[in-house]
């Protein structure tokens, strides 16, 4: 179950030739591919990708896909999506795979290499979502690194439908012409962002799988092994590279737009990708429009490698300076550019890094500041104007963004209300108390926020599915054993292999805990190998347990997540047993998010026809809650807060458990667990109630009356 579905949206890809297409950057994406005549498609989700594998699911189960002949698969790992565009090294298929960048193409990086190597038959493209600068989740890396090492074109359109639709139909027949697999580069703004395109058809592939399969066509001169693998390199550099380069001139698919007569002297140079938030920094400036037209000549990179030498030394011809924005680290383009204009004798002075971030996303703030930089340098006259209008600018930005601090609250990452991987580290943090302090070798996924408060628990993080390998040096004599936790899905991608079939081999001595919410639950939902839901397209239902035990491990436990007082003897036991090798701890409990979206629409939809239904929710008396607050700092729920104290003789603030609460009964077993306090007790919300629900009700409220006023007799006896 993804987090978001596409069923009416996916209609919009049956939209045939010079009809309008509005809707999505990632739609926009999948129905280019479509009109391109792709034959198989795969991919691994991740943010900003993760909506691409949604929609070309939706897809598939409406019959978009099969009606066109396109395969698609939702991949194990990346690597495994990398490795399906071998399907285009000896045939003229065109295939497509996705995934979150940098992390993806890591992962990806040893298939990647050998597809450049040997060189494709069909168009071969990867699509990369660029996942860099605020608000992204990894490590701050670009991909343009792997093209460079590869010799992998990297394609960076400018963010509007109708370029990045153009580029996708481009970058198969680039890819075929030079027989080299292209790269797609999309950042999160590009992926979301909405607009229009007028249509084309799709297109039936023109060679099919089944053609490939009944008619096969093998050639050892494609396969990276000696004396192959040096004739590549060759044929990489002096026969695709040139060929590549031809295609980019003669199609323009690298944009100049034109300045005012007055701005001759100078001009910018950037990334296709950049081209909207650098065009909102001109507009600020008084330099631009709304709708891309600049007063400053341009020149667009829709195609970030290989550069262009004969255009750049042809934009920057006559110019005194330029202005290069290449977002992040190392300056690949920048040293390019000025060895490119210095072999060709050209004296334009190149700035970039000296007037902009030298790391970080450019924001259109940091943009505005850096452009402003160079021309106060290059082109001092276009800024008495524009420098009023730019300060104006930044101080109406420095006044909300004070407003905006002042009034909303800091939000840190965590998890969600009822998430079952709470109580996982609940337990842990009540059995450091007991066994004290214990190694954590965490992993990627919605349980990494284990590391905050209130839990503070987590060391390292080395990759995806690598928790127990992060910790596999540890496998010493000690008296404290390692805990390395993983997800689900970073199991069934990396974990079985290079942690679990790691530990078994090495007679690791330490605990895994496997966290199983039943979906790859940090990218979107999506169904995995182990998912308890049915699904008619893949096959889930494989248990976890019966995969570690098939590779060796002998000491193994399920345990029900919310049952927190098994959850931390099951821990307690895997700390202390005498058993030799890897102790694995499958915690077992469905991901909140996604059982709330499975069950609401039920819930209403019941709720709405008369239908009786039962809420569950958990609350704290106000009389009997001390204001301890342990059970907040041994849960962390967001549905669990604070409230003034209806004691006016108290001045502690009371937990409170506010209207967001699902019912996972956590913090009531928080408090049991942890000997806390017996103020926490568990409500049952009855909607739509029959006559015993009432007469119930009726016998309840009775004497419960009875008993409050009997207790304010007393109160009234004693008091003064």
């Amino acid at each position: 179950m993804a987090e978001r579905s596409f069923t009416e949206e996916v209609k919009k890809l049956r939209l045939g030739a010079g009809d309008e297409f509005r809707g999505e950057g990632i739609l926009a994406v999948t129905k280019a591919l479509l009109q391109s005549g792709v034959a198989y498609v795969g991919g691994y989700q991740g943010a900003p990708i993760s909506h691409l594998m949604d929609v070309l699911g939706d897809a598939q189960q409406q019959g978009i896909l099969d009606e066109l002949g396109v395969h698609f698969e939702s991949s194990a790992s990346e690597a495994a999506a990398a490795a399906m565009l071998a399907a285009s090294v000896n045939y003229p298929v065109r295939g497509a795979v996705a995934w979150k960048s940098t992390v993806g193409t890591n992962v990806a990086s040893d298939a990647l290499a050998n597809l450049a190597s040997g060189g494709v038959t069909g168009g071969a493209m990867i699509i990369v979502g660029e996942d860099y600068g605020e608000g992204s989740s990894i490590m701050q890396e670009r991909t343009h690194a792997f093209a460079m090492k590869s010799q992998i074109w990297l394609l960076d359109p400018r963010p509007n439908l109708e370029s990045i639709v153009a580029m996708v139909e481009h970058g198969f027949a680039l890819s075929e012409i030079s027989h080299t697999p292209v790269m797609l580069e999309l950042r999160v703004r590009a992926c979301h962002l909405h607009g229009r395109f007028k249509a084309k058809a799709n297109q039936r592939p023109s060679t099919t799988l089944r053609d490939a399969m009944e008619q096969p066509v093998r050639d050892t001169s494609r396969i990276v092994l000696p004396p192959a693998s040096f004739i590549h390199e060759h044929e990489k550099i002096n026969d695709r590279w040139p060929v590549a380069v031809d295609y980019i001139k003669s199609h323009q698919l690298n944009e100049v737009f034109t300045g005012d007569s007055d701005t001759d002297g100078i001009g910018i140079v950037l990334q296709g990708g950049l081209f909207n938030t650098t065009n909102r920094a001109l507009e600020i400036l008084g330099l631009a429009d709304s709708f891309g037209k600049g007063r400053i000549a341009t020149y667009v990179m829709n195609v970030t490698y290989p550069l262009i030498d004969d255009e750049l030394v042809e934009f920057c011809t006559g110019k005194k300076a330029v202005l290069l924005i290449e977002e992040g680290q190392p300056d690949y383009i920048e040293q390019a550019l000025n060895t490119i204009l210095r072999r060709a004798d050209i004296n334009t002075r190149v700035q970039g890094k000296d007037v902009l971030p030298k790391a970080g996303e450019y924001t259109g703030d940091a943009l505005q500041l850096g452009v402003q930089k160079f021309l106060e340098a290059e082109a001092p006259h276009l800024l008495p104007t524009s420098s009023a209008t730019a300060t104006a600018a930044s101080a109406t930005n420095r006044k909300i963004t004070k407003e905006l601090a002042g009034s909303i609250p800091q939000r840190p990452p965590g998890f969600c209300t009822g998430c079952p991987e709470r109580p996982v580290f609940t337990a842990m943090k009540l059995l450091q108390r007991e066994l004290g302090d214990f190694h954590v070798s965490c992993d990627i996924g919605c349980h990494l926020f284990s590391i905050l408060p209130p839990f503070n628990i987590g060391n390292t993080t080395m990759g995806y599915g690598l928790g127990a390998a992060g910790g596999a040096a540890f496998n010493v004599d000690s008296d404290q054993r390692m805990v390395s936790v993983m997800g689900d899905g970073g199991f069934w991608h990396n974990g079985l292999t290079s942690g679990i079939g790691n530990a078994v081999f090495n007679e690791n001595n330490n605990v895994i805990v496997i966290v199983d919410n039943g979906y790859a639950a940090a990218t979107g939902g999506q169904d995995i190998l182990s998912s308890l839901a049915e699904n008619p397209l893949r096959s889930t239902n494989n248990k976890i347990a019966k995969a570690v035990k098939g590779v060796g491990v002998k000491w193994v436990k399920t345990v029900h997540t919310y049952d927190l007082a098994k959850m931390t003897r099951t821990l307690r036991r895997a700390m202390t047993c005498d058993a030799k090798g890897p102790k694995v701890i499958v915690a077992r409990s469905e991901c909140m998010l996604n059982r709330q979206r499975r069950e609401k629409p039920i819930f209403k939809n019941k709720q709405q026809t008369g239908v009786r239904v039962v809420r569950e929710r958990f609350g704290v008396d106000p009389e009997t809650c001390t204001g301890d607050h342990s059970c907040i700092r041994l849960s962390g729920c967001p549905s669990l807060t604070i409230a003034d104290n209806p004691d006016p003789l108290r001045t502690d603030p009371i937990a409170y458990v506010d209207n967001s609460c699902v019912g996972c009964g956590v913090c009531g077993e928080i408090a049991h667990a942890a000997v806390l306090c017996p103020s926490f007790y568990r409500a049952e919300v009855i909607y739509n109630p029959n006559r015993w629900d009432r007469l119930i009700d009726r016998l309840r409220a009775r004497i419960i009356g009875f008993l409050q006023a009997r207790r304010a007799r007393q109160l009234a006896r004693y008091a003064f």
